[in-house]
């Protein structure tokens, strides 16, 4: 497609009129005092009533950061050639991006894309023909599911685009190396994977034993979005942070960032300030300046929005459709200006997203999408049932501290073990890559990364404290709940390529790698089929050595012997004897496995086991079969 985005000159940044609130501080204590903001704090810049809501006569100091508008903040400030990090915490996408999209769509600007996970949106970079290289944990979908998309496996596959693959924690660690100006840092994750083969790591040996090293990760420039910052462009995030502000510190040139607002003081703030001012190039006031990711604003001076999850299907099935470009033209091409953007997405629609930031507006969803009692579990509610009860009996006979749940169903199994375990007497944290600890799932949405979960957990921080402090720790132990594409006799699991076998890629480690080389142990959920279940992995994403039980449909298989090797030791209840059961089971293995000698027989699953799991998913957009 032949793109016509308009770049813009360079020179003097033209300013904006900035809105601000006065004693906005103040403003959070008083709920009357925000009612009268409402929406139209969304639309500052849209309608003369913003300029009543906030004044724009204040002065910019001299020591005042460059505030730019978003087409001449990209223009000024990012370059061909550049190394881009679009930095990804509980807010994945930003204005920033689909203007950088906007202004070098076809031209070749051979950028280097340094991005945690690319997501359906990520798809935009490649259509026009914007990177080269792309350094990520995850090149995917995320909504509805969990998904390889075309765009990625067809670039990745003709090698037009190089890739890179990480696990999160380490494209994390690498950041930081790079911030904090060192030579190298250590790391517990990559080892024995086949991403040990990467340039940037090696493992080596040390008068302290033998360590994993990762080289430092510079790019040029980063872009992000964030809630809120002051006129001295310090910027203030509230977790959970997932990669964290490393790539921002660490960018060679500084980061550019749009926030929701700019205010006079963060003083009442100080603790959720992630950035010092003298890193920032420039500054965007862009409102619902994430969309259609989520801002999770905790008690910030702005007001949060949740997830726009039908854009992302949206967005999802148009990488798919033969009218890409033209959704491409229509949503980025065309939109100017962020005040279009709004106008685009509509003041319905951002009602709704304000609304959704509310910590109880699951009930809403779970009115309208309900529940199903009647129909009989499916495969992958009975594998999840099964895998919540292995995975409570653990935590029982481990005392663990902590899950981690993955992603998927393995996310749902994750949530109902934790129930079972403490139904069973014994509590146990529930924690998530992102940086979420000890929190408590809501109904209704099944996503790990579901914004109205945050506000129950016990602490919000980043991947580097939960997989790099506590999944590993010394005082912690944690059991890891994973999913996989492709599991092997040894419990390694293939989450990135089949590349290498004739088949497609798939979509990369996520935090996959980093949980299963340092967990007290892990459990695999999965459906066990032979396109599944093979003798050997095509590609290791996470090495089997910390896997100790595979639960799937029709039957458990764990590891009894000292060569690593899973035994099956019992099946799922059903028609037929326990032999001819096992002898199918067996059949959709890749290897020969081993029988237990006292083979057991799962408990059945009913329609009141599955329940809970249907509760969290009513859509089933994770226990769907596919």
């Amino acid at each position: 497609m032949k793109g016509a985005a308009s770049g813009c000159s360079g020179g003097a940044a033209r300013r904006r009129p900035i809105h601000t609130v006065e004693g906005v501080h103040a403003s959070r204590h008083h709920p009357d005092a925000l009612s009268d903001v409402g929406v139209m704090s969304v639309y500052s810049s849209v309608g003369d009533l913003s300029t009543e809501l906030f004044p724009t006569d204040r002065p910019v100091t001299s020591k005042a950061v460059e505030i730019a508008r978003l087409d001449d903040a990209i223009s000024r400030h990012v370059r061909a050639g550049d190394s881009l990090h679009l930095m990804v915490g509980h807010t994945r996408w930003s204005a920033l991006a689909r203007e950088t999209i906007r202004q070098w769509w076809g031209r070749d600007p051979e950028f280097t894309l340094v991005m945690l996970s690319l997501s359906s949106l990520g798809a935009l970079f490649f259509r026009g023909g914007l990177v080269r290289k792309v350094i990520t944990g995850y090149s995917g979908d995320t909504f509805p599911n969990f998904t390889p998309n075309p765009i990625f496996q067809r670039a990745y596959k003709d090698g037009s685009v190089e890739v890179e693959h990480w696990s999160f924690l380490a494209f994390a660690q690498r950041l930081e190396a790079a911030a904090r100006h060192l030579p190298a840092i250590v790391t517990s994750s990559i080892a024995a994977s086949s991403m040990q083969t990467n340039d940037a790591y090696a493992s080596v040996d040390s008068p302290f034993g033998r360590v994993g090293l990762l080289a430092p990760l510079q790019p040029d420039v980063a872009l992000l979005h964030a809630a809120v910052a002051d006129r001295d462009g310090n910027v203030a995030i509230h977790p959970p942070l997932l990669e964290g502000v490393w790539g921002a510190l660490a960018a060679k040139r500084g980061c550019v960032v749009s926030v929701e607002r700019i205010v006079d003081s963060l003083k009442p703030w100080s603790h959720l300030v992630q950035l010092p001012g003298h890193r920032v190039l420039a500054l965007v006031e862009a409102p619902l300046g994430a969309h259609p990711g989520g801002l999770y604003a905790g008690n910030l001076p702005v007001d949060g929005y949740g997830e726009d999850y039908e854009f992302w299907v949206e967005a999802r099935a148009a990488t798919r459709s033969e009218n890409y470009d033209e959704w491409i033209r229509e949503w980025i091409l065309e939109v100017e200006t962020q005040d279009q953007w709004l106008l685009k997405v509509g003041p319905e629609r951002v009602t709704a997203l304000l609304a959704k930031a509310a910590p109880d507006s699951w009930k809403t969803d779970e009115a309208d999408f309900g529940v199903d009692t009647q129909s009989a579990p499916n495969a992958w509610e009975r594998a999840a049932v099964m895998g919540a009860r292995a995975l409570a009996a653990r935590v029982v006979a481990t005392q663990a501290d902590a899950v981690l749940a993955g992603a998927g169903v393995a996310n749902l199994t994750a949530w109902l073990g934790v129930r079972l375990a403490s139904e069973m007497g014994v509590d146990t944290a529930l924690t998530a890559e992102i940086g979420l600890w000890g929190y408590e799932p809501v109904p209704a949405d099944p996503f790990v990364l579901n914004h109205r979960n945050f506000p129950t957990a016990t602490m919000l921080s980043d991947a580097t404290m939960v997989l790099g402090g506590l999944v590993g720790g010394a005082g912690t132990r944690t059991i890891g709940c994973l999913g996989g594409a492709q599991v092997d006799r040894y419990g390694n699991i293939n989450s990135t390529s089949l590349l290498d076998t004739g088949g497609p890629f798939l979509v990369g480690s996520g935090g996959g790698n980093d949980v299963g080389s340092v967990a007290f142990e892990n459990i695999v959920i999965a459906l066990l089929t032979p396109q599944r279940f093979v003798a050997d992995c095509a590609y290791i994403t996470t090495p089997g050595r910390g896997v100790r039980t595979l639960v799937t449909d029709l039957a458990t298989f764990e590891k009894l012997s000292d060569d690593g090797v899973l035994t099956l030791t019992a099946v799922a209840s059903g028609e037929g004897t326990v032999g001819q059961r096992a002898s199918a089971a067996l059949s959709a293995c890749g290897w020969e496995a081993p029988v237990a000698a006292d083979l057991g027989e799962l408990e059945p699953v009913s329609i009141a086991d599955v329940l809970p799991l249907r509760t969290w998913d009513p859509r089933g957009w994770f226990l769907r079969e596919r």
